[in-house]
């Protein structure tokens, strides 16, 4: 089930690594009830996105270092704005 996952995974990783995302929009977007789909779980298990707290705001939702390494290993760096 995991590869079927990798798409989606690397297309939330790609979208949050663009730039910071208020975590309520992810959550919004991508967060699921189904257990068959736990897009969002695995990327945060996996360490490549991060929620961050911001002093007097909303959280953000963050790319790290590790999901930056696995969208560039899946030939995603190119994308990315920058």
């Amino acid at each position: 089930m995991s590869e079927d996952l990798e798409p989606l995974i690397l297309d939330l990783v790609e979208w949050v690594a663009r730039r910071p995302r208020p975590y309520a929009e992810v959550m919004e977007a991508w967060r699921t009830s189904c257990p068959r789909l736990p897009v969002w779980e695995d990327a945060v298990d996996r360490g490549l996105v991060e929620r961050r707290a911001e002093a007097g705001g909303d959280p953000l939702v963050g790319v790290t270092t590790a999901g930056l390494d696995y969208l560039q290993r899946h030939g995603r760096q190119s994308k990315l704005a920058g």
